[in-house]
């Protein structure tokens, strides 16, 4: 008798605590089943549209560049005015974790981006419309001299890099190279 109550009691406990895979846990341990497990459904990590979506709403602006290091996304907006920020977005969990903001910046500089009419969302879709797969960063280039372009490199469903140039002002695609394959996520 004190066996069942102290069962009753430790599943309401792990219940009241636990949540919905307690629950599940719970039920199969007071069932009586020795090897029953449950596992915690399967968590998809942030994508970097995500990341971008995230970072937009922490700090409004312009996306300059977006870069996953590990467990964090890297997400460099520029505000109307010139300023910068870069944001910091958990990969797992889609979350802004962190803003470092300059002051310092030059308006002018950042003049091109500002007036640019695809953004860096717009070149993500492009790059994946035209190679499949998981959007690894995405860079502003100014063109040094020539027509500004997005760079976004793409590890595509095949395990292959693409870097792609997305024209920014049309979206369309420029070039695309086949990169290596030096995974550091």
């Amino acid at each position: 008798m004190k066996r069942t109550v102290y069962i009753a009691t430790a599943a309401s406990v792990v219940l009241m605590l636990g949540g919905p895979v307690a629950s599940a846990a719970a039920a199969a341990s007071t069932a009586g089943s020795a090897t029953a497990s449950v596992s915690a459904p399967a968590r998809a990590d942030a994508t970097a549209e995500s990341a971008v979506k995230a970072a937009l709403k922490a700090y409004p602006g312009v996306v300059e560049s977006v870069d996953r290091d590990g467990s964090v996304w890297h997400v460099d907006v520029i505000t109307k005015a010139g300023k910068h920020a870069e944001v910091q977005v958990d990969a797992a969990t889609g979350t802004v974790t962190k803003q470092e903001r300059d002051n310092d910046d030059d308006a002018d500089r950042h003049a091109p981006l500002l007036a640019a009419k695809v953004s860096a969302a717009q070149a993500v879709t492009a790059a994946l419309k035209a190679h499949p797969g998981t959007v690894r960063s995405v860079d502003w280039d100014d063109g040094d001299g020539r027509a500004a372009y997005w760079d976004v490199e793409v590890k595509t469903t095949g395990g292959k890099t693409q870097n792609v140039h997305i024209d920014s002002a049309s979206a369309k695609v420029l070039s695309s190279t086949t990169g290596d394959n030096d995974d550091d996520n």
